[in-house]
């Protein structure tokens, strides 16, 4: 029976929360100690080095060189299509129980390294360890759910009514064949090996182009695919540049569908290239502008807990982030206040130490667009709490920036739209609850959204007209975020998602899938 992975509870309930501590510690003195090598691209089983390689950084500290990587193209695209292509042959009919042990044994491996491997986020991305740790839990829980999932579906294979006495029908899923894989930085481990999983385990192969921010935790789990006895071809790791990897799995004729989380911007691009050529499948988290309303019977100090976990946890840098709170004017001064507080109060700096919650951004872009947004609240709000960089002493050499939460705009300010994926927080108070109800929905991403109140009439209108996929309510541990593995499928509505099932769910692996309906006559 599934459960989740859970490590850091687990250490907590065992009251043995310096083991945690000291098996992190010495992740990282094993992460240091591979420092600086140079690393590959896995196309067919075989390891494919390029002549270029570029010098990765982390944002932890830019002068720390995590490694050289390889620079690929679309040439090298199109070999992984072909090996992925020549493989799916056999892949596509293998038994269904032969994929799940595969991936079980995966699981199994990831749950024995997951320290390690959660020092490589940490490092990669900037992620504190209790976020890594949580990061390295999802991909494992993927792992051990999609399994669960596929054996107690009989690999989704149903047996029908007959239409005639000497007929038996019945409904097979079967895979489409090569899907590409494109995930993001913010959850390397999770969200890159849910999505590849979520293929390979219906009977697809894999060509999967990891964010260049994070190519490393994805070189493990190839690594750690092949370990487990995924065939050769099966899952293929292609690392470079979006504009000649990703365009050539877009266009390229013999990928049957893209997974893909990241902006709205690249999601749409994809849809309209796909209706402008062959029709492909394609299965797309597309960001969100998450809001929570706080009304006027809420637990004011809940709520305070639950959007500032929500909106400043991975300095901002989640598609399900808080980004956007409507207060009742009753209690805005006390929230804010309390807010404000707590906010300034956030331990900053580097993540590899144990007391920080705020590390990071993960890259000089986004260090950018936060100057960028903070210049505009300036003109139009009011910053209650941060606003600036932060560049004393070593953080001078990462992306650091401070929490902030900006007030005052104008209700339809574009900071109130935008998805900045950055720690920043607009706020703003509201009268009626059915216009707090329009304001939360004046969006057109439709990811997350929370509500605390202690009005049962509340919840169910919050409930019935909320415009989200994934929605919370008095959810003080997190109140946008934080989705569980067969606990809360996570997808969104609007633009913020292309097809309203979410993973982690009971429907998403059936989108990797076709249906064929096998009628046998038996005189």
């Amino acid at each position: 029976m599934f459960s989740s992975e859970h490590t850091l509870l687990k250490f907590m309930m065992e009251k043995t929360e310096g083991q945690f501590h000291d098996r992190y510690e010495k992740a990282l003195e094993q992460v240091r100690s591979e420092f600086g090598r140079t690393y590959t691209m896995i196309i067919g089983g075989s390891e494919v080095t390029t002549a270029a390689t570029v010098v990765h950084t982390s944002p932890i500290d830019t002068r720390i060189v995590l490694g050289h990587i390889p620079v690929g193209s679309a040439s090298h695209a199109r070999k992984a299509i072909a090996a992925a292509k020549k493989v799916f042959e056999r892949w596509g009919v293998t038994d269904y129980k032969e994929r799940i042990r595969i991936c079980r044994i995966a699981a199994d491996i990831i749950a024995n390294r997951k320290f390690e491997l959660a020092a490589w986020v940490s490092y990669e991305n900037g992620k504190n360890r209790y976020e890594a740790i949580a990061d390295i839990d999802e991909a494992i829980d993927f792992l051990r759910y999609y399994s669960e999932e596929m054996e107690k579906n009989n690999g989704f294979e149903t047996i029908m009514k007959s239409a005639y006495p000497n007929e038996k029908s019945k409904s097979v899923m079967k895979p489409y064949g090569i899907w590409g894989v494109i995930a993001p930085f913010n959850f390397p481990a999770a969200i890159f090996a849910g999505m590849s999983t979520g293929a390979i385990i219906t009977g697809n192969t894999v060509v999967a182009k990891p964010s260049s921010n994070t190519p490393i935790v994805a070189w493990k789990f190839a690594q750690i695919f092949k370990q487990a006895g995924l065939p050769d071809g099966v899952f293929n790791l292609v690392i470079g540049a979006g504009d000649k990897i990703g365009k050539e799995l877009v266009s390229n004729k013999d990928v049957a569908g893209i997974v893909f989380t990241g902006s709205r911007d690249v999601g749409f691009h994809m849809a309209k290239e796909f209706a402008n050529t062959r029709p492909k499948l394609l299965i797309a988290e597309l960001g969100g502008k998450n809001p929570v309303i706080v009304t006027d019977t809420a637990d004011i100090d809940k709520a305070v807990d639950g959007v500032l976990k929500a909106t400043f946890g991975y300095s901002g840098q989640k598609c399900s982030a808080c980004a956007r709170v409507y207060i009742h004017k009753k209690v805005r001064d006390e929230f804010l206040s309390r807010l404000v507080e707590k906010t300034k109060n956030l331990p900053l700096g580097n993540p590899l130490d144990s007391n920080t919650f705020v590390g990071p951004l993960a890259n000089e872009e986004a260090y950018r667009k936060y100057q960028k947004y903070i210049k505009a609240a300036g003109k139009n709000g009011k910053v209650l709490a941060g606003g600036t960089i932060r560049n004393e002493d070593d953080l001078k050499y990462g992306y650091y920036v401070e929490p902030t939460i900006i007030d005052g705009l104008p209700k339809r300010h574009r900071l109130f739209k935008e998805e900045m994926f950055v720690p920043i927080l607009c706020t703003t108070d509201y009268e009626k609850f059915d216009d707090a109800i329009k304001l939360a929905n004046d969006s057109e991403y439709g990811l997350t959204a929370g509500i605390f109140t202690r009005k049962d009439e509340e919840v169910k209108k919050f409930l019935d007209c909320i415009e989200a996929g994934v929605v919370y309510v008095n959810r003080y541990a997190s109140a946008t975020t934080g989705a569980m593995v067969g606990c809360q499928p996570f997808g969104g509505w609007k633009d913020s998602g292309t097809t309203g099932k979410g993973t982690g769910g009971p429907h998403y692996l059936t989108e990797f899938m076709r249906e064929q309906s096998q009628t046998i006559v038996v005189d």
